[in-house]
């Protein structure tokens, strides 16, 4: 998990975004993006022991590639998430943070923003 969300709301400021909804998306089907606590650190080490305790790497799946649990992460945390954007600032809860959720790495990953005025 890596907090993402500096670089967000660096985006939003460098780019002259006020009033809209930003989507923070990453198109990989073993990735995701997901919104959490980040003033704890534990919060984020409990996820991932969480996590990987229900949907252990190695538990006989099908799927061939041996990453079928990393798809099944990545539909738990979504592939998007959308935020408002107000006053040339991102519309986050006091102690949220926006995170990069990456089950089947580490490897090259892009992540797409796409801000919608409103």
């Amino acid at each position: 998990m890596v907090d993402i969300t500096g670089k967000v709301d660096a985006y939003v400021r460098e780019n002259g975004l006020k009033d809209g909804v930003l989507t923070v998306y990453v198109p990989h089907t073993t990735a995701g993006i997901t919104i959490n606590e980040n003033a704890d650190p534990s919060v984020k080490s409990d996820f991932l022991n969480t996590i990987n305790q229900l949907i252990p790497a190695n538990a006989g799946y099908s799927h061939m590639e041996g990453n079928a649990d990393s798809h099944i992460k990545t539909i738990l945390t979504n592939p998007s998430q959308t935020f408002i954007v107000e006053d040339s600032r991102l519309v986050l809860g006091t102690w949220q943070g926006i995170y990069f959720c990456e089950y089947d790495g580490p490897r090259s990953r892009r992540v797409w923003l796409k801000f919608i005025e409103g």
